[in-house]
């Protein structure tokens, strides 16, 4: 199948002389997730994951992909000819350097510029002028090919109540307004969608399990339009706009008016954000002022509204996980479950959460060695079924009115080996470390990641991603600036803001073997303040126990023990008055102290 593709591209691509196609993985607003109508990568390579580009030559097809998805990439890829090319792995070439290596003078490079970004579109369109090849950005070769191609989103977009946002629209729009003065900017062009959704408190559902609507935003220092479809809103949400003095355009009228704007404007966007048809839209007399959306810092910076609503909703999922770890534990081995039917399990138990809207990505259900795999999603073919024995990795989270919520819990359901064990523990430690540390203000997840990866660094061991991320509003679960990761770059540098919401997620990934991953997640708090500067610490609002079935006390010392004790005193608490009998005494067990 994904041979017989790949050569009708390469047919179409000699038709149109065209000697090399990127094909991200992106929607036209660089979205991490993408709604069905746009996945061309995963139709074009077969590979599933959510991030990954390939690059089809005239005789080489290549697909990059990050450490998250090492394992499965090479499974899916395997046969289709489709080389796997391991980002940051050592002798690996990036995009940029294998394009530039393989096209040649008079070569003809292709790649839809509405779903390449600006800052990715320009460096491609320098490596063609320094190679003398042509670029072609104006046509989606890909969809031209795919005959059932789903059809493009549009779903009902509302209201998210200044009750559950902790802030309205207008008040927003003017903080912005206030940003780009300080930029020197008179105009502000906005692409991506959370940026957008939280700016005007609107939701919808054009990406399955991140509740956004596909639309672009323009604003003035007095004026802003939205470019959204106009069948998408209904009478109160269009009466809502006018009450924030928001303006609604049609969704693709953007390119037309970033081209009719009076001149010598100076405009406010992210290149990395805003698609490369956009930049191009732009008459060469604006100036571009280019910048990190003020919305990001914005939106990740939870306001005290926001903060205690995403309180409740942790304690709404914990009750769900909770009853599910607690099923599954009971029942594996009695009847017949498998990774599709515990995530079904586990949906109902959110479901019945009052105030619950949909999941907040696909579930992760992962036994044994499909949970080696990061992002692994069961299907028909690989619906592993679960025994009483060995370890299943469940990465989970629900989307409610007050928040959204992402935990992982890797769950013991029969013996273990010693190694699995071992490493448990270590990845337990590891979590428990950095949500105790306490720190200066000024630091990044740069400088405490090492606190997760100490325990299993000393057993030369690591994991191919970062520790943690942040956590979007009812948005999408990955959310910037804020995060942990080892490696050094530009956006690992974020300081840690109070407000901040950021995962803590270590793990142990062995390839043929099992997965192990826990995940909490972290509000960033100010603690004391002294001669020394301000103290930052965390809370920890993941209700959830970690399984002692798995932890090794004689591995941990006195403050491990203490750490991890001290959690599940505070899960119990938080939790037990919120629970029916049966969890409540299996709760109060399994936070015994050790």
């Amino acid at each position: 199948m994904v041979r017989s593709r790949v050569e009708s591209l390469r047919a179409l691509m000699r038709k149109k002389e065209i000697s090399m196609v990127i094909v991200p993985t992106e929607d036209y607003h660089g979205s991490e997730y993408v709604d069905a109508h746009f996945r061309t990568r995963k139709y074009i390579t077969g590979f599933t994951g959510s991030a990954g580009t390939a690059v089809i030559g005239r005789e080489e097809a290549c697909l990059w992909t990050d450490g998250r998805y090492f394992i499965q990439a090479a499974a899916e890829l395997d046969g289709t000819g489709i080389i796997l090319q391991k980002m940051d792995e050592e002798g690996v070439p990036t995009i940029r350097e294998y394009v530039e290596k393989h096209l040649e003078a008079g070569d003809c490079l292709a790649f839809d510029g509405r779903v390449v970004s600006a800052i990715d579109g320009e460096k491609y369109a320098k490596i063609a002028e320094k190679k003398r090849a042509r670029i072609c950005t104006e046509e989606d070769l890909v969809g031209q090919l795919w005959r059932d191609r789903p059809p493009f989103p549009v779903h009902p977009a509302w209201i998210l109540e200044e009750s559950f946002a902790g802030k309205s629209a207008k008040e927003k729009l003017a903080d912005v307004r206030v940003e780009m003065k300080k930029a020197g900017a008179n105009l502000h062009l906005l692409s991506d969608l959370c940026d957008i959704a939280w700016l005007l408190n609107i939701r919808g559902n054009d990406i399955p399990h991140v509740p956004v609507v596909l639309s672009y935003l323009l604003m003035g220092e007095n004026w802003c339009t939205w470019y959204a479809d106009m069948g998408v809103l209904s009478e109160e949400v269009q009466t809502y706009l006018k009450e924030q003095q928001v303006q609604v355009r049609p969704y693709e009228e953007v390119y037309r008016t970033l081209g009719e704007l009076p001149p010598y404007n100076r405009i406010l966007l992210d290149k990395k954000s805003v698609n490369y048809s956009l930049l191009n839209s732009i008459l060469d007399e604006y100036q571009i002022v280019d910048g990190v959306n003020p919305e990001q810092k914005m939106k990740a910076v939870k306001n005290p509204v926001e903060l205690e609503n995403i309180r409740k909703a942790h304690v709404k999922d914990a009750a769900a996980m909770i009853h599910f770890i607690r099923w599954v534990k009971e029942h594996v081995g009695k009847e017949t479950i498998t990774e599709l039917s515990a995530s079904k399990y586990l949906a109902e138990c959110r479901q019945r959460q009052p105030g619950f809207l949909d999941l907040s990505f696909e579930t992760i259900a992962a036994y044994g060695p499909n949970a080696a795999m990061m992002h692994y999603q069961p299907g028909e073919k690989s619906n592993a079924e679960l025994k009483p024995e060995g370890l299943l990795l469940v990465d989970s989270g629900g989307h409610y009115r007050e928040g959204s919520t992402d935990i992982t819990r890797t769950i013991v359901l029969g013996s273990l080996t010693d190694e699995e064990k071992r490493m448990y523990t270590s990845v337990c430690i590891g979590n428990l470390a950095l949500a105790n540390a306490r720190f200066l203000y000024g630091c990044s997840g740069l400088n405490l990641d090492i606190l997760c990866r100490e325990p299993l660094w000393k057993q030369g061991i690591d994991y191919k991603c970062g520790t943690g991320h942040g956590n979007g509003y009812l948005l999408n679960v990955h959310e910037g600036p804020n995060g942990f990761r080892w490696r050094m770059r530009q956006d690992s540098m974020s300081v840690l803001e109070e407000g901040m919401v950021t995962t803590d997620e270590p793990g142990v990934y062995m390839e043929g073997k099992y997965g192990i991953r826990i995940e909490n997640e972290l509000i960033c708090t100010r603690d004391s303040k002294n001669e020394y500067g301000q103290f930052m610490r965390f809370e920890n609002i993941t209700y959830v126990p970690v399984d002692l079935d798995a932890i090794l006390p004689e591995m941990m010392s006195k403050e491990d023990r203490e750490n991890l004790n001290s959690y599940h005193r505070m899960v119990y608490e938080t939790m037990a008055p919120c629970l029916d009998e049966e969890d409540r005494l299996w709760l109060k067990e399994n936070t015994r102290e050790i």
